[in-house]
């Protein structure tokens, strides 16, 4: 209520009774506006899309990831967002359940694990549904930035390619340590069996020695410098 009159404003559903239909060239979003029960226009919302974005889904098809929109925009203006930015699949016109719904089908699948990005109070429930949750730090809301596994401090979405290299280097890091670390338990083990005077000082050094190496080798990680 704004000086005593009664404002509606929401998406064409809420006030589809009050609305004439209009041929339409509309690419954005759009708010119908209702006084006192009498239809007197409408809002057109666009967004604009980031420049990193394009760069954060190539990077990503780099790596072989399936790109997928949920979005609670219209299905027109999803399509085209879609297309410009070259995802793989898009779903427009959805309520947070719906986005959730769609998610755990994916989820169901087992294609591999899911990732989910968003930045609203909408998000949260699939931020946390997903296998790894990622939430824009900046402008995200607290709810999902609460229930998020990432954070990206500057909202920069293809902060998500670099998260995605950072894990594999760690991933081939901690591989390589644990095979390094059997391996060099197996040599002491056939040379304890072959050798009778087999030195107990020389298994130490291949257990704890190996230990602290790989340690630092762990470490190195922090020097690497990931774009």
């Amino acid at each position: 209520t704004y000086k005593g009159h009664k404002v509606v404003a929401g998406k064409l559903g809420l006030l589809s009774e009050r609305i004439e239909k209009e041929d339409r060239k509309i690419k954005g979003s759009v708010v119908e506006v209702a006084v006192d029960d009498d239809y007197i226009g409408y809002v057109e919302l666009q967004d604009k899309v980031r420049a990193s974005s394009k760069t954060m889904v190539e990077g990503l098809k780099a790596f072989g990831v399936k790109t997928l929109l949920l979005s609670g925009d219209r299905v027109e203006t999803v399509e085209d967002t879609a297309k410009n930015l070259g995802l793989d699949e898009w779903h427009g016109a959805l309520l947070p359940e719906e986005k959730t719904k769609l998610l755990q089908e994916n989820i169901e699948k087992k294609t591999g694990a899911i990732a989910y990005v968003g930045d609203g109070i909408n998000d949260a429930p699939s931020i946390a549904l997903a296998d790894v949750g990622i939430a824009m730090g900046g402008f995200g809301s607290d709810m999902a930035i609460q229930n998020a596994d990432i954070v990206l401090m500057d909202d920069d979405p293809n902060k998500v390619v670099t998260a995605k290299k950072i894990a594999r280097a760690t991933e081939r890091r901690a591989v390589f340590n644990i095979a390094v670390a059997l391996f060099s338990k197996l040599v002491a083990m056939v040379l304890s069996l072959l050798w009778s005077g087999f030195p107990l000082w020389l298994a130490v050094v291949l257990d704890s020695g190996m230990a602290v190496i790989l340690t630092l080798n762990s470490l190195a990680l922090f020097a690497k410098r990931v774009k």
